[in-house]
């Protein structure tokens, strides 16, 4: 794997974290494609969890990037209950992982960890995800984003799959 490209995609996920943090939704949206997929599975036992959300439950499931932007509109609106007041958050990425596609696709698998606090409670979330990075000019847009949330005990609502 080359050293800059491994940095450079670093680098873009470092950033899709930081928007998030920083609830800066428009930047963070944009850096998804208009037919962006996103899977949160539900788990169907302690090690296995759902693979087809379209026949199966899952904890969040978006087929497109309309799924995102309706939430960021909840957000915004205040018709996220999840979100009064609005966590703040911090995302941890380690553990980057490239494999290249023939079509020019990037198939990137991190770590991830995520602290927030909101209502004078502390509490984390932390697992896997796998991202489809399709070229986009210089860079790259989010084309699927598969989360696995490995401690899927929740304690209170709250919006964690930002990430």
């Amino acid at each position: 794997m080359n050293a800059l490209l491994q940095h450079r995609i670093e680098q873009f996920l470092y950033r899709n974290a930081e928007l998030c943090d920083a609830q800066d939704w428009d930047a963070y949206l944009d850096m998804f494609s208009e037919d962006s997929e996103f899977h949160l599975p539900q788990w169907d036992s302690e090690h296995v969890y759902t693979t087809d959300p379209k026949n199966s439950m899952s904890l969040i499931y978006y087929s497109n990037r309309g799924g995102l932007e309706d939430r960021v509109f909840r957000i915004r609106t205040g018709k996220a209950a999840s979100t009064i007041p609005m966590p703040r958050t911090l995302h941890q990425i380690s553990n980057v992982r490239i494999a290249e596609f023939a079509n020019g696709d990037l198939d990137v698998k991190v770590n991830w960890h995520t602290l927030y606090y909101r209502l004078q409670v502390a509490e984390q979330f932390f697992g896997l995800a796998t991202y489809r990075l399709r070229p986009d000019g210089e860079g790259w847009k989010i084309a699927r984003k598969h989360v696995l949330l490995l401690n899927d005990t929740i304690n209170s609502v709250l919006d964690f799959y930002h990430l």
